[in-house]
C-alpha cells in the first residue's frame, strides 16, 4: 500500500494551472500616431455665399456695405457696374447748367451722340480710377481680386452721387442745397471707398484711405466741380 501510495503521490496533479496569459493582437492593426493627440477635428469651412443679385447689390452697398462688401469681394459684377456708370455718365450731362441747356437747345439727332459719347467717357474713366485704386491697394499689402475691387468701385462712384444730380436736375448745380449735398455725398463716398478696400483687401483703414485718395480727387474733379 505504502508503494502504490508513493507512485500516486509521484505522478503530477490532474488540474493543472493554466499557462500565463498572453494578449492577443488586436484583429485591426493601427497606427496611433494617425489619430493624433485625441483632440476633435476642425469643422470644414463653411461653403461661401453666392453673389448677390443685381438689386441687392445696389442697395446693399448703400444701406448694407460692410456684408455686401465682405460677401461681394471675391466676385466679379462687371454687367451691372458698367451698365450704371454707363447710364449714370448719360444722365449727368443734365446736372451741368450750361450743358442742359445747350442739349435742350439741340435736336435729339445731335445729342444722342453727345450723351452715348458722355456715358462711354464716364465708363473709362471710373474704370481707370478703380483700376488705380486696386493697384493702389496692392501696393500697400492687400490682397483682393482686380474685378470686384473695380466692379465695386465703380458702383460707389456712381451711386453715392445720385442725390446729388436728382436735386441738379431740377434745382440747378449752383443751388446751395445742392452744393451742401455734393460736399456730403463725397465725403460719404470716401467712407464706402474706404471700407469696401479695407474688407476687399484685409488692410487697415489708414490703408484703404490712402489706396482710395487718387479716385476720391478724381471724382471730385470729374463730376464735383462742376456743380461745386
Amino acid at each position: 500500500m505504502a508503494g502504490f501510495r508513493r507512485k500516486r503521490d509521484d505522478q503530477q496533479p490532474y488540474h493543472q494551472a493554466p499557462p500565463p496569459y498572453q494578449a492577443a493582437p488586436p484583429p485591426y492593426p493601427y497606427n496611433t500616431a494617425d489619430y493624433g493627440d485625441g483632440a476633435a477635428p476642425e469643422p470644414p469651412a463653411p461653403a461661401p455665399l453666392p453673389p448677390l443679385r443685381w438689386q441687392e447689390l445696389l442697395t446693399g452697398i448703400v444701406f448694407r456695405p460692410s456684408p455686401t462688401f465682405w460677401r461681394m469681394r471675391d466676385y466679379a459684377m462687371w454687367w451691372p457696374a458698367l451698365i450704371v456708370t454707363f447710364l449714370y455718365g448719360m444722365v449727368a450731362v443734365f446736372g451741368l447748367d450750361e450743358a442742359r441747356e445747350s442739349i435742350l437747345d439741340t435736336t435729339a439727332s445731335t445729342a444722342a451722340p453727345y450723351l452715348l459719347f458722355t456715358g462711354v467717357a464716364m465708363v473709362l474713366g471710373a474704370l481707370v480710377l478703380s483700376t488705380v485704386t486696386h493697384n493702389l491697394a496692392r501696393q500697400f499689402g492687400g490682397n483682393g481680386l482686380w474685378a470686384p475691387t473695380a466692379g465695386l468701385a465703380m458702383l460707389i462712384m456712381v451711386l453715392t452721387d445720385v442725390p446729388r444730380l436728382a436735386l441738379a436736375l431740377f434745382l440747378g448745380g449752383a443751388d446751395p442745397v445742392v452744393q451742401v449735398l455734393g460736399w456730403a455725398t463725397w465725403l460719404f463716398a470716401g467712407v464706402l471707398f474706404t471700407m469696401m478696400v479695407s474688407r476687399s483687401h484685409e488692410i487697415p483703414w489708414p490703408r484703404a484711405l490712402a489706396a482710395s485718395v487718387i479716385q476720391l480727387l478724381g471724382l471730385l474733379m470729374l463730376v464735383k466741380l462742376g456743380t461745386i
